[in-house]
Parts: C-alpha cells; structure tokens; sequence
C-alpha cells in the first residue's frame, strides 16, 4: 500500500524551488531530468523550454543579474550539462547569480562506463562556486537553500546541483520545509578604517571615482549618487557599472574604461593622486592597464576584500556594505575644492564631441556612433539594453549612456560571444511589459539565434539589432594590429530579415543612417520579437585596439 503522503525527490527540490521564490526554470528536456521535469508539468515555476543549454544559462543569468536572486537552470545528464558550461563560466566570471541543476545516471551506475555518465561535479567544480552531488533526497532543501545563497555572497556566481535520477524517484514521508535563511546584511566598513580613508581623500588635490561592477547594483546606485551629491568628483566606469549615474551626475562622468587602455578617462585615473575604486573586480579590467606602476594612492571600497597584486595594493581598504561605506565617508571627507584639471577637461570635451559626431554621419553602411546615438535618442531610460561580445561591445560601452542601474548589460569576465539575444528573454521575464533592446555583431549572433524561436513562442517584446559585417571584425582588427594581415575572420553573407521571419518574428532592414529612428519606431510599436539588420561601417575599429601611452591620451 503506497502512503498518501509520500513525496519524490523530484517533488522535494521544487517544492523548495517554490519556497525559495523562484518564477522561472530554463532548460532542455532530457531523460536524467524527467522526473523533475514531469513535477513541473503540474505545478512550481514556470518551464522555459530553451533550444539550447547555453541559451538556458545566458537567460538565467540575466535573471539573476537583474533581480539579484539566482536564476534556474535545469539540464540533462551528459552532453546537456556539457553544453550547459560555457554559461555557467560565463555567470560565475560576470559575478551573477546562477543555481544549475543538472541531472545524473543512478548511483549504481556511476562507477562503470555508462551511457551519458561523466563526472558532473569535478566537470563543474572550477567554474562555480559551489559544485556537489545530492546522495539522499532529504538533503534536497538544505542543498537548494546553500545553493542560493552561496550563489548570492559576494563575489556572486553559479552554484551546481547533481541530482541523480535514482535521488530523484525516491520517495519518503513528506513533504519537508526549506530552512531558507537569506545572506547577511553587512554593516558599513570600520569606523577606524572609514576615518583613515577620509584622511587620505581629505588631502587629495585631484581625485577620481571609479566604479566597478559591484557598484552597478540597483541597491547600491542611489548611495553612489549621494556621494556624488556631496563630493562631485570626475568618474570613470568599468563597462558593467554601466547605468549608475543618473542624468543629474553627467557633468561628473568621465567616460567608461576596459579592454585597451587608450580612453581619456584612462589619463584622468592615472594623473589622479588618489583613486576611489568602488565595487571594482579585476576581472573587469586589469588595474596594470589604469593604474601603471601602482603609484597612485588608492581606496579600495568593497563587499569583499581586495585582490591584491603588483599594481593594485590599496592605502586602505574598506571592506563591508558599499552603500553604508559610502554614506559614512561622504560625512567624513572634508570640502575638497578642485582646480580645474586639463584632462578632466578633454575627457568631458571628447565624449561630447563624440556624441555630435555621431549626429552627423550620415550614408550607407551605417558608422556605429550614428547608430549609437540615435539609439540613445529613440529609447526611454527604462529600456534595458543588452549588449553581445565583439567590436560593437566596445563602441556601445565607450558611447551609448546608460541611466539606470542593470538596464544595459556587458559581459567582461569571459567576454562570452552569443549573450544578448538570451540576455534579453531573461530581461523580459524579468522585467515584464518591458521593452528590451539587444544588440549583437553578425557573428555573436549566429552563436545563439535559435533562441530566437524561443522570443517569438513566448511573444517577448524584444527588438534585436544586428550589426552586420559578414565577420568577426573585433577579431579582424587585433590580427591587422598584431600581425599586419587578417586570417579566419571573415564569412559569407546570410539574410537575417529572411531569418528572422521563418522563426515567426518581424524582420526589418536599415538601409540607410536617416533610416535609424524610424526603423527603431516601427520596432518598438509592433508585438512580439523583431530582428534589424544594420549594414555597419567598421573602418575605425582599428582605434579600438589601440593602446597608447598616457601621454598620448589626448
């Protein structure tokens, strides 16, 4: 006789799906998973049927980008979960929160050569957080409320889950709670260390602010904006801080720094006599690039301590909540009246300068700081914009200005190619009636277009742009700069527009510059998924890649 109250481990893991809030599971069926996968057909959140494990992974770490609670990913055994890596890197090296639930072969099983058997958790063990097998399905709600907020401390990133499908199918008395306890709340950094930071900025005669990712956080941008209130200090940004000044704080931006250093904002950060670096991740941009020989005096503000090396060693280091630190040093820093300082001066004259450019490049193909600023131009601040890897990455990061915290998204730890087209479902889950802007080059887009039949099933309000080119011009200019030639870039063409309507979605085409803003309209206002293809003009990609000396920075 079979007891009315017992429940399978399948039933357990979601039921604390559910406890833990979650809304929406991306994946690929497969058979290791159907256990769970037939509990979801009935009830827990929402399935999102992905057409492939990469693409799961890129939605669920927008979600947990833009939500601050971990994304969910459930994949199959073998090749699923293989394919389901490049994702989960990417999610742990761009410090978002991902929990990935893979299934397994049986215990039993495990030990031989078997169909779709590998090693999941030693596979996943470098490249999260956190990697383990649940052996007994009791376990399930513990390991699922670790799981999440392991993956929610800083740093944030991907956290794995083994179930085997054996773990899965047994069954015991039921059901059993989720002892979910959310992270700590830290308190802001020592008095002591707070005071001796605001000595050291209290004497700076030319200081600079530079935000990191962790900065870029929808909680945390309203403290960086007090500061800014109170001490407006020329500011730099990492390309995943993007969206944390507001309009107001404009005339403080200096522009964003990563990738090569040859910005004017690179020449402010080195001619700075103390840099407060706040939220910032190496990962983001190597400190050798911005800060030389490390002779700059330097703050380090952060949830976590510093990564000390050669050429970041701070004075002093604030470790605790980045909002409460904030708050506290604005009271404790002085008045620090600034002289006019030339390179802060040709910073905010070169990005001006570039943003008029832009509104006068006209013809065909399309220049990107055009297409840049009318984009700017057409799009509601609270249109979030997601943003794939390669050439176009850099032009949208340097010029396409962002005003809200987690409403444009770059990739900067792996700097994974195929992210935003996922990216902006995850964004229009999470944000929902939202409009999403992607943009992508031809080549990155190519990586994950099959989830454009994803966008259109779902009948997502998104508008892709596709840079086309026929290649990867990013590529292509760092070979031309290395090596005076291009190999292996360069590709035939492919009609996106016709792509995009044999998946269902609208399919429009820019001709010509003057052509932009309309074309971008008539996106916006239709229903459902739409596909743009921009004939792009690369010819100044090669400044892209240039690194200079700071002395040349002008």
């Amino acid at each position: 006789m079979t007891d009315a109250t017992a429940v399978t481990g399948a039933e357990i893991l979601v039921d604390a799906l559910e406890a833990l809030g979650v809304e929406y599971v991306f994946g690929v069926p497969g058979g290791a998973a159907l256990p769970i996968l037939d509990v979801l057909a009935r009830r827990g959140p929402r399935y999102i049927l992905c057409r492939d494990e990469t693409g799961a992974v890129f939605m669920a770490q927008a979600m947990g980008r833009i939500t601050g609670m971990p994304g969910v990913v459930l994949t199959t055994s073998g090749p699923g979960l293989i394919n389901a890596v490049c994702g989960t890197a990417t999610a742990t090296e761009d410090r978002d929160p991902v929990v990935i639930i893979t299934g397994h072969v049986p215990r039993r099983m495990q030990f031989r050569q078997s169909h779709m058997n590998l090693d999941s958790v030693a596979l996943y063990a470098p490249i999260t957080k956190w990697s383990v097998e649940a052996q007994d399905p009791a376990t399930l709600p513990e390991i699922l409320a670790n799981a999440f907020r392991i993956a929610m401390l800083p740093r944030s990133g991907a956290v794995h889950v083994s179930i085997p499908v054996d773990v899965a199918t047994a069954t015991l008395p039921g059901p059993l709670p989720t002892p979910w306890v959310p992270p700590p709340v830290l308190g802001a950094a020592a008095p002591a260390m707070l005071r001796e930071a605001a000595a050291v900025l209290s004497r700076a005669a030319a200081p600079a602010l530079l935000l990191g990712v962790r900065a870029g956080q929808a909680a945390i941008a309203p403290a960086v904006r007090r500061f800014l209130d109170r001490h407006p200090w020329p500011t730099a940004m990492t390309f995943e801080s993007a969206g944390t000044l507001s309009r107001k704080h404009l005339p403080c931006f200096i522009g964003r720094v990563g990738y090569v250093r040859n910005q004017p904002a690179d020449e402010v950060l080195q001619k700075a006599d103390v840099v407060l670096a706040v939220g910032y991740d190496s990962i983001e941009y190597d400190p050798s690039a911005w800060r030389g020989d490390g002779s700059v005096h330097l703050v380090h503000l952060d949830e976590i301590p510093a990564g000390v090396e050669r050429s970041y060693r701070p004075d002093v280091e604030l470790t605790g909540a980045i909002g409460g630190s904030l708050d506290a040093l604005a009271d404790l820093i002085g008045p620090t009246p600034l002289a006019p300082r030339p390179e802060v001066k040709a910073a905010r004259d070169w990005l001006a300068a570039e943003e008029a450019l832009g509104a006068e490049l006209s013809g065909s193909p399309v220049h990107p700081l055009r297409f840049i600023h009318d984009l700017r131009q057409t799009l509601a601040d609270d249109i979030t914009v997601t943003c794939d890897v390669g050439a176009h990455e850099i032009w949208m990061a340097r010029h396409f200005f962002c005003f809200e915290p987690r409403h444009l998204l770059f990739s900067m730890g792996h700097q994974t190619m195929g992210v935003s087209l996922p990216w902006a479902i995850g964004a229009a889950l999470a944000r929902p009636g939202c409009k999403v802007v992607s943009v992508s080059g031809d080549g990155s887009f190519m990586m994950t277009c099959m989830e454009l039949e994803t966008a259109v099933r779902l009948k997502l309000p998104i508008v892709h742009c596709i840079w086309r080119d026929d290649g990867y011009n990013l590529i292509h200019a760092l070979q031309e700069r290395d090596f005076g030639r291009s190999f292996g870039c360069h590709f035939g063409p492919i009609d996106y527009v016709g792509l995009a309507r044999s998946m269902g979605a609208v399919g429009l085409r820019i001709e010509q510059a003057d052509a932009i803003v309309p074309t971008l309209k008539q996106a916006l206002a239709a229903e459902g998924p739409v596909v743009i293809e921009v004939p792009i003009d690369y010819r100044d990609n090669g400044e892209l890649v240039h690194s200079v000396e700071a002395a040349a920075l002008h």
